[in-house]
């Protein structure tokens, strides 16, 4: 049976070996095949390509009537848990290719009672530690969904219960009404198991959810300075983690700046963070931290940044980098995660860091600064050092220093919009421009003179 063209059979073997496609010679190998099969389901799957070299040679494999299902057999009798491969015959070059494709397994399978995985093109073997940590990854639930044991219905306020159902119909034509008794809604949204709460239900819509989880809280303070040594001001916030979120945002507003300005007739508000950047970090910091450890949610305000603390390290599979590019959305607390989509606060498609970032440096700052110190996550937003201060200090002319403005509003500046904004030659222009470069200030993009452009240096 042929499930693939030529053309995309071609294709896979240009690649030559992969982290998903292996090449092997011969049916003579047929052990080497059973552990990569093992190897591609403990990964995200792959294609073993039997009669080809590892050049991409096509050298072909004898078909008899039985080769299929001995070779189906084979795979089967030596995993566990058993792999059901896909197996095809594909005609190249007048020759015929076996088609082995493997899918991802969610359970760690055995070749001949061991672990393999894929290490780039190799099949390698999975050592103890790695195997004991992933055999004990699978059989832990996730915290969110576990019972909390001490907690009842009478612990659940039902005003909240009602809010959630209404904006969660509103904004995702959630189909529950607000008037469905509590315990039914809670079963719908799968945090009612056998009359028992779950975690989850305690912490989105508990009356004290405190009371049974201490480390549910979030901390923010404003601090005097640079350094967290001493308090403006300091605050608390328990209760259930939705309200948690709009109360920290608030806290943040009330400790930034709102600058003002007339354009045109209208007189234009602007917060000196992007606060919808700020309040998408906070509720990533709430929604998927590690409610297992002791330690709090925290938002840090100092004068020249905000920093906003979740305990946890990144899950498995993400990097700092990662988060900066696309990704896929990994939910520590699945529960808590559905809840927060059905009423908008997150979207579940791995692209809240990139809005972040987005939208920061569209505020005219920095890009904001992602760590993972492997007990916390820490997002840090900072404010451009090129306050009216800091301009002050750097004894630039009148003209220079309203340049700055203009590229912090615009992004951007040439010579000849230089040269329009003060009424004076080009020359003069590049001149002014050289001493804003040399001061390390502003620096040049494109690749002419003619399509020159000039950008702030540390945005």
């Amino acid at each position: 049976m042929m499930i693939m063209d030529e053309s995309e059979l071609k294709k896979l073997i240009e690649k030559h070996e992969t982290e998903q496609v292996e090449l092997k010679p011969s049916l003579s190998q047929i052990n080497e095949i059973v552990e990569s099969a093992s190897a591609f389901s403990n990964a995200g799957g792959g294609k073993i390509l039997v009669g080809v070299s590892n050049s991409g040679k096509i050298l072909g494999v004898d078909v008899g009537k039985d080769t299929i299902e001995r070779l189906t057999n084979k795979i089967v009798s030596n995993t566990e848990p058993k792999v059901y491969p896909k197996i095809s015959v594909e005609g190249m070059e007048g020759k015929k290719v076996i088609a082995v494709d493997v899918k991802k397994s969610e359970e760690t399978v055995l070749a001949f009672g061991r672990p393999f995985k894929r290490v780039g093109k190799s099949t390698v073997r999975i050592g103890r530690e790695e195997y004991e940590k992933r055999v004990l990854e699978r059989k832990k639930s996730y915290w969110d969904s576990r019972v909390c044991e001490e907690a009842g219905l009478e612990d659940i306020d039902g005003e909240k219960v009602k809010w959630f159902l209404r904006k969660a119909k509103y904004e995702r034509k959630f189909d529950v009404d607000e008037d469905t008794p509590v315990n039914e809604a809670l079963e719908r949204l799968e945090l009612l198991k056998n009359g028992m709460l779950a975690n989850a239900a305690v912490l989105l819509f508990g009356k004290n959810p405190q009371k049974y989880f201490l480390q549910a809280e979030t901390r923010c303070a404003r601090f005097k300075g640079t350094e967290p040594l001493e308090f403006i001001d300091m605050k608390v916030f328990g209760g259930n983690i939705f309200d948690q979120r709009d109360d920290a945002v608030e806290f943040v507003k009330e400790h930034i700046k709102l600058h003002a300005k007339i354009v045109g007739t209208e007189r234009e508000e602007t917060w000196e963070y992007p606060v919808e950047a700020v309040r998408e970090g906070i509720t990533n910091a709430i929604c998927h931290r590690d409610y297992e450890m002791s330690s709090k949610v925290q938002i840090r305000i100092f004068d020249d940044r905000i920093e906003i603390w979740s305990p946890g390290a990144l899950m498995e599979g993400l990097t700092v980098e990662k988060l900066k590019g696309k990704h896929e959305s990994v939910l520590r607390n699945p529960l808590i995660g559905k809840c927060f989509f059905l009423v908008k606060f997150i979207e579940q498609w791995g692209t809240g860091t990139n809005r972040i970032i987005k939208e920061t440096v569209n505020h005219g700052l920095p890009e904001p600064a992602f760590e993972d110190t492997k007990t916390s996550f820490i997002l840090t937003f900072r404010k451009s050092k090129l306050t009216e201060e800091y301009i002050e200090r750097l004894g630039l002319s009148d003209r220079q220093k309203k340049a700055i403005l203009h590229i912090k509003e615009h992004k951007k500046i040439t010579s000849g919009i230089y040269a329009d904004l003060f009424g004076i030659t080009e020359r003069m222009a590049r001149n002014d421009i050289k001493a804003l470069i040399g001061k390390k200030i502003i620096g040049r993009k494109g690749e002419s003179d003619k399509t020159a452009y000039y950008v702030l240096e540390e945005i």
